[in-house]
């Protein structure tokens, strides 16, 4: 099945780790991931070495005995598992909270949320479980009204959070954000969500690949599957440059670089969206202070084209924000130039401030906007886990080990809300994603512009 890729091929250049914060900072850990290169067989193949496969490879060996090996094109954590802003809060759909209650009723979305806030407090057990050196940093998440008609509307999300969906938030106004967190161009309000915290997820995701070594699972690293067949007696064949692997079952876990050309199931399930950040040099006490900047926690804002940040422990600044709708590198470089002008027009007191580190990545969503996980419906030997739209750290870990149970037991965990269980529908007209998201990020703007 030949399938063109989405974007430009700047973005799957498996054998480069972006430039990255983390790569510069991720430490030395040391993990068995070297290169396929022999036949081998075992219980379980995982295609995907991020939060997701990492997770399910280490509740299979640790929880259950099953043997089990992880195939990655590029180094473990080389996609979003390693890129992303290492924000450790409850999410992971693309639909805003109304509109979810709207979509799916009152207590499917309570148990969607219910699940994303335990997958956070998952994340915080697992690393202390396996003495993970992950450098957590805040006790909640800050939403920014940018506006005051968004801070209006975070009125009404406050009473949904701590009404309709039971969770912890606290409204506050635009001089109390000021005096506890930070100020700006843009402070009218914000909420306090919890549970949340700032992770370093790359060290979080080499910790999780030397727990899941150590407990025995395999991990092979630049291992591109290139194809993948079922034989008559139902074993998967999944083969790479270097070699075979024969396995019973199969977990799909590559989220926002899911290769669709390997299985006719998997094609226009995702909509894999170009997201950048970037990282100043460490900010001095001055500069901290232009700001009133005096919190750990980190914090998105409400635009429709949203923008996240977080102070770093070191005192550098991230900033992120959507990227390029081609991911060529002339358009990478504009989205960075971008995201640096909305940072200091926002802080305008950093103006200055010299840009240390920036890359790119993918995230991905799906046509229900909601994650997807579970077994095919025709093939329960394959298993996937997908669309965290922006929120992977918590809920691909927790899915890793959601779907390790449910090998083992053979039936849906308790737990699982079934809003994200089965195969996401495919998006319509899938060859033309892109260029029906391209539309879609022209219009967000505009209406941004208009807020």
């Amino acid at each position: 099945m030949a399938v063109a890729r989405l974007y430009d091929d700047n973005l799957y250049q498996f054998d480069t780790p972006q430039r990255s914060y983390w790569e510069a900072t991720g430490g030395s850990e040391r993990f068995n991931a070297t290169p396929l290169a022999t036949n081998e067989s075992c219980d379980v193949a995982i295609i995907g070495g991020g939060f997701t496969g990492l997770s399910a490879a280490l509740h299979l060996a640790r929880d259950h005995n099953v043997d089990v090996r992880v195939l990655d094109a590029g180094h473990i954590g080389w996609g979003a598992s390693g890129r992303n802003g290492g924000f450790c809060c409850v999410g992971g759909t693309g639909l805003h909270r109304h509109a979810l209650i709207k979509q799916v009723g009152i207590e499917s979305a309570r148990e969607f949320y219910q699940a994303s806030s335990d997958a956070v407090e998952f994340v915080r057990t697992l690393a202390v479980d396996e003495n993970i050196d992950y450098q957590t940093f805040g006790n909640a998440e800050i939403e920014v009204a940018h506006s005051q008609r968004a801070a209006a509307a975070l009125k009404k999300d406050h009473e949904v959070l701590t009404g309709a969906l039971g969770m912890r938030a606290e409204l506050i106004s635009a001089g109390e954000c000021k005096e506890r967190f930070y100020d700006s161009s843009e402070t009218y309000g914000a909420l306090i969500n919890r549970p949340a915290f700032g992770l370093h997820p790359l060290r979080y995701c080499r910790g999780l690949a030397a727990s899941a070594t150590q407990h025995g699972a395999v991990l092979h690293s630049r291992s591109q599957v290139r194809s993948w067949q079922k034989d008559d007696q139902g074993t998967h064949r999944l083969l790479t440059d270097g070699g075979l692997v024969r396995a019973k079952r199969v977990i799909y876990a590559s989220n926002g670089f899911i290769q669709e050309e390997l299985h006719s199931e998997f094609y226009g399930r995702t909509l894999p969206i170009i997201s950048a950040i970037v990282v100043t040099r460490p900010l001095t006490s001055d500069e901290l202070d232009a700001q009133s900047w005096r919190t750990e926690n980190p914090a998105i804002n409400s635009r429709l084209v949203m923008n996240y940040f977080r102070l770093l422990p070191d005192g550098r600044f991230l900033f992120g924000g959507r990227g390029h709708t081609v991911g060529d590198p002339e358009g990478e470089s504009q989205t960075y130039d971008n995201n640096i002008a909305a940072m200091k027009r926002i802080w305008p007191a950093w103006r200055h401030v010299d840009i240390d580190f920036r890359w790119h990545g993918l995230i991905c969503y799906t046509a229900t906007l909601r994650p997807s996980i579970g077994p095919l419906d025709d093939d329960n030997s394959v298993l996937f886990g997908f669309g965290y739209h922006g929120n992977g750290v918590n809920m691909a870990s927790w899915t890793g080990k959601q779907l390790a149970d449910w090998i083992a037991s053979g039936k849906r965990p308790e737990g699982v809300p079934s809003i994200i269980t089965g195969l996401a529908r495919k998006f319509p007209l899938p060859k033309h994603r892109a260029a029906f998201f391209r539309l879609g990020v022209k219009i967000a703007k505009w209406r941004d512009s208009r807020s």
